[in-house]
């Protein structure tokens, strides 16, 4: 793929999650509207203390990598459990917002694809 594409879609990437990594702890874009099922799923997670910090620390973390060009392989492997959760989240909880959750797990898999040498030796 060209590497100018890629760098937009690594880019793009990076910024989504920088941004959303960040609303969760300042809160500046309002929160949507969720099914019953999903806000005590999301409430669920918030009440352990430690979980929305974390996911929220990993997405700051790997979008300033994606950002940045820095461990870009790592940071595709790290963002992996986060996109499945979104995606399975959107699914089952919460359909009308899983075109956010594809966004960001097609841009996954585009990087993915395009550093897929870096990833050899994991299938061997």
């Amino acid at each position: 793929m060209n590497s100018k594409v890629s760098m937009v879609v690594r880019i793009l990437l990076g910024l989504i999650l920088l941004v959303f990594g960040i609303n969760k702890f300042a809160n500046f874009m309002p929160a949507m509207e969720m099914p019953e099922a999903a806000g005590a799923f999301f409430g669920a997670m918030m009440a352990t203390g430690f979980l929305i910090p974390l996911i929220a620390v990993v997405e700051i973390v790997v979008g300033a990598m994606l950002l940045l060009n820095k461990w870009v392989p790592f940071a595709l492997v790290a963002l992996f459990p986060i996109t499945v959760g979104f995606i399975l989240f959107h699914l089952a909880l919460a359909p009308a917002g899983i075109g956010a959750a594809a966004l960001v797990a097609i841009l996954h898999l585009i990087l993915l694809y395009n550093y897929r040498e870096s990833f050899k030796g994991l299938f061997v």
